[in-house]
């Protein structure tokens, strides 16, 4: 039994993380940005905004205070958006325990820096070895639900996996680890980009032929940028990979899938994110992959696809030809094989 845990982050993989983690410490404390939802979590035990119909468990509460959230917390998890990922760690920086260790929930690259979550968060907050990553295919709505899932814990350090993977593991949640954390992270980030393709060809009606394709190649796409960052391409058969790709790539509760639907129907990124009160994550990955691949040389046809249809002004039909209209290769090229 862990003894407090902290949770930044008040969204919906936050609010499951908080009631995954609860039954294995003796209180959760979550880091709000706003009075009512903090008030909400701490009187009602439920989030107004994200998983409204899930009631936490009653050793969860939550404070718009950093020094009270994180106080005496000998482990805190990580779960806000990417694009926000800098700042928030940097307003609560001087709150985070020096012996906490870090499990870090959120999905990306950032765009300019091409760091990983995990490199950002060192950055803001340092010690390095005292950071993992979670990853797999984790949807907040069946979690919350007590649904079967599971997720892969990374980090250089065996010793702080293992932690954290007591920390989550349950009979409904499975906790794998692994010392890939880069792979882990590329996996996540770039999966997203993947979804967002995925849920535009099944806007158009493309057809399952054409889905399957989109998540094979896509898979090696990843492939390539974890073997180019120097990560094992065998993660991309795992959790991480192949798991999180799935799950993301087909399910209704996938909002960068759900998302590429509707940008096919004619709605804007502005206009889904609105509406939904959600952050498309494959959106911002879309921008910060690209970036990498074009200065790495990486091929990556989807993720060039999404970024022309998402801010190039791409017409889809168009960004579809593209990518059927390129010249026939080896299946896995830009991998390493055994051939």
């Amino acid at each position: 039994m862990s003894g407090r845990v902290a949770v930044i982050g008040t969204g919906s993989w936050g609010t499951a993380a908080a009631g995954l983690v609860a039954g294995h410490a003796d209180e959760v404390c979550m880091l709000a940005r706003s009075d009512e939802v903090a008030r909400s979590i701490s009187e009602l035990h439920r989030n107004p905004r994200h998983l409204s119909s899930y009631e936490l468990p009653a050793n969860v509460r939550a404070t718009t205070n950093a020094a009270e959230a994180l106080a005496g917390a000998g482990q805190a998890l990580v779960a806000v958006p990417s694009s926000f990922l800098r700042a928030t760690l940097a307003s609560c920086a001087a709150a985070v325990p020096d012996p906490a260790g870090l499990l870090v929930l959120t999905k990306g690259i950032e765009t300019g820096s091409h760091l990983l979550m995990t490199e950002v968060v060192a950055q803001e907050l340092g010690h390095p070895r005292r950071i993992a990553a979670l990853s797999g295919p984790n949807h907040a709505e069946e979690i919350s639900r007590g649904m079967v899932s599971a997720g892969v814990v990374a980090a250089e350090d065996e010793a702080l996996a293992r932690d954290f993977q007591r920390l989550l593991h349950s009979t409904s949640f499975r906790a794998y680890r692994s010392r890939d954390v880069r792979g882990v992270e590329v996996c996540a980030a770039v999966k997203n980009v993947i979804a967002i393709a995925c849920g535009v060809c099944a806007g158009l009606g493309m057809g399952d032929n054409a889905l399957a394709v989109l998540m094979t190649r896509g898979l090696a796409e990843v492939g390539r940028i974890v073997s180019a960052l120097g990560g094992d391409t065998l993660t991309c058969m795992g959790l991480a990979g192949m798991g999180d790709l799935v799950a993301t790539c087909t399910s209704r509760h996938s909002r960068n899938r759900s998302f590429g639907e509707a940008f096919a129907a004619g709605e804007t990124l502005e206009s889904y994110e609105g509406r939904t009160r959600m952050v498309v994550e494959g959106a911002r990955a879309a921008v910060s992959v690209w970036e990498l691949a074009c200065e790495m040389g990486i091929e990556t046809p989807v993720t060039h696809a999404v970024h022309a249809i998402l801010y190039e002004g791409v017409r889809l039909e168009e960004a579809a030809g593209l990518l059927l209209d390129r010249g026939p290769n080896e299946e896995f090229y830009g991998l390493r094989t055994n051939e």
